[in-house]
């Protein structure tokens, strides 16, 4: 008999071919659970409330899978944002690009 917490937990690979530990049967990355609850502050409960077809139990075994692969996760949380950042940089929005070549010919954004 595999461990609860495993029972609950899948591999999947993301967008970017990267391996992700995922709620089973859901598209719920143990990330997300981490992001939800370590950095927003939710509580388990408050989880299954907003994703009511998350059980408690699989919630806590995001939690646990995760303790037990903390630099795992985190290291995918930051390798996430850096990709949004790089995205973010090569794609300025078209207001900022509109802003910075308006003040490149000297006109003035009227307030």
């Amino acid at each position: 008999m595999q461990p609860t917490a495993v029972q609950y937990i899948e591999m999947r690979t993301s967008a970017i071919h990267e391996q992700k530990a995922c709620i089973s049967g859901t598209r719920i990355s143990v990330q997300d659970i981490y992001v939800w609850h370590e950095l927003m502050g939710k509580s388990p409960d408050q989880i299954v409330s907003e994703f009511p077809f998350l059980t408690l139990a699989q919630v806590h075994s995001a939690l646990a899978y995760y303790y037990d692969h903390l630099d795992e996760i985190r290291d995918q949380v930051r390798r996430g944002r850096d990709e949004a950042e790089r995205i973010k940089e090569s794609n300025p929005s078209k207001l900022t690009v509109k802003l910075a070549d308006m003040d490149a010919n000297g006109d003035s954004v009227s307030s």
